[in-house]
């Protein structure tokens, strides 16, 4: 059986990995947009 104190380090580091996993898919999308971008911009 796990200790209160170790169900809370545990659930700060799921939302630590949560946040960072959401992090790297807004810059994944945030540079898909600027590259569709600059190829439209471009011409196509």
């Amino acid at each position: 059986m796990m200790r209160e104190d170790e169900k809370k380090r545990r659930s700060q580091r799921n939302l630590a990995i949560a946040g960072g996993i959401t992090a790297f898919i807004v810059l994944i999308y945030l540079v898909t947009l600027m590259r569709i971008g600059a190829s439209v911009g471009a011409g196509g």
